[in-house]
């Protein structure tokens, strides 16, 4: 049974944090400097809108499950013996829970709301909200990458 539980387990946290490293890397990358290139009121109304939004079952589940996902496949090969492919996916989780997990509660969620309270205007929430998800997409992918060494050490 580990035998088949563990590559569902590994594919499926392969593709969470993959999914979640494009979404991070998209805001980074496009959405963010998309609404610098517009006036500020607008890009604020738009950020709040992306923000109450993104709040959805698909995003939700892959954001709070990707760093189990890794950490479980770890736990299962580590069960299969797969000690070396286990380290690396339960580190994929490790990495995730500290660089997404513990950025977006402590900074980038407290901007967002402190956005949509009209407490922060664009130029003090823009740059540096887009600073700290970068962190999380560079995390993001960071596990992504480990979870491949993981998988390539488990073959």
């Amino acid at each position: 049974m580990l035998s088949v539980l563990a590559p569902i387990v590994a594919a499926l946290a392969l593709l969470m944090n993959g999914l979640m490293a494009g979404i991070f890397f998209a805001f980074s990358n496009s959405i963010t400097p998309g609404l610098d290139a517009i006036d500020p009121a607008p890009a604020a109304s738009a950020m709040r809108s992306i923000n109450r939004k993104i709040l959805n079952p698909g995003f939700l589940t892959l954001f709070v499950l990707s760093p189990f996902a890794s950490a479980g496949a770890g736990v299962l090969l580590l069960l299969l013996g797969e000690t070396e492919a286990a380290i690396w996916l339960i580190a994929a989780g490790v990495v995730y829970a500290l660089g997404s997990f513990l950025p977006t509660a402590v900074l980038n969620v407290p901007m967002n709301n402190a956005l949509d309270a009209g407490e922060l205007d664009w130029q003090g929430y823009g740059p540096r909200w887009t600073r700290w998800n970068t962190v999380r997409a560079v995390a993001n992918v960071v596990a992504l990458l480990l979870i491949g060494v993981g998988l390539w050490a488990w073959q």
